[in-house]
């Protein structure tokens, strides 16, 4: 207890940090995961390419892989920026594959039917996917999209090694410091154990209010 009480200050700004990181990455992660979700059932192939083209590359890519790919390669395009945009960027991206295939399974939960009809009704594309098929399939998505959710968090402790200040980073001037290295990680667990029950719960009360009943 002693190691929480008197590195009070270190663990919560840990803890902000990581909850920084996954608040940011996580919009990021749903603005791109629905976009390439409408890319991938688009009816211009150029779209369907791309969007094909980003889930593969990202979701068969580690993590860190893409980490350093981000941090040390975008500066030499001139894009210089503080080191938690760069993990915002990489983790956003790197989860915005996974919530794609989630929403795209999703979309293709909604009977066929109803895109006919809005389409025989004279409404575009936008306007059919929007309006029609993507409030349906996002009922059925909350829980996988949760689940993603959970896991970025979790993988955000990959940005303590690229100078970003978040919860696992702590233990680092812990251990400098002489703290037992096993009640360090304990009160690491319960930050991060904190945050993904947070989500979790978030996730329990939209899918009991907006989710399809089994």
């Amino acid at each position: 207890m002693n190691v929480l009480l008197d590195n009070l200050s270190l663990y919560g700004k840990g803890l902000l940090g990581t909850v920084e990181l996954t608040v940011f990455a996580s919009l990021l992660a749903l603005v791109l995961g629905f976009l390439m979700a409408a890319f991938r059932v688009a009816p211009v192939g150029s779209l369907r390419a791309f969007g094909t083209a980003w889930v593969t590359v990202l979701r068969n890519t580690p993590l860190t892989l893409l980490f350093f790919a981000v941090v040390l390669g975008l500066p030499r395009f001139g894009f210089v920026l503080p080191f938690n945009l760069f993990a915002i960027l990489a983790l956003g991206c790197y989860t915005s594959a996974f919530i794609c295939e989630a929403v795209r399974s999703g979309i293709n939960t909604v009977p066929v039917g109803q895109g006919e009809a809005a389409r025989s009704l004279g409404m575009t594309f936008p306007q059919t996917l929007g309006g029609i098929v993507l409030p349906q399939a996002f009922r059925s998505v909350i829980p996988p999209i949760g689940s993603t959710l959970i896991a970025l968090a979790k993988n955000s402790a990959i940005a303590g090694a690229f100078s970003v200040t978040e919860l696992l980073g702590v233990y680092k001037p812990l251990s400098e410091l002489g703290y037992s290295i096993i009640w360090t990680f304990v009160w690491i667990a319960v930050g991060y154990l904190i945050v993904t029950l947070t989500i979790s719960a978030l996730f329990n009360v939209l899918e009991k209010r907006y989710g399809v009943a089994r």
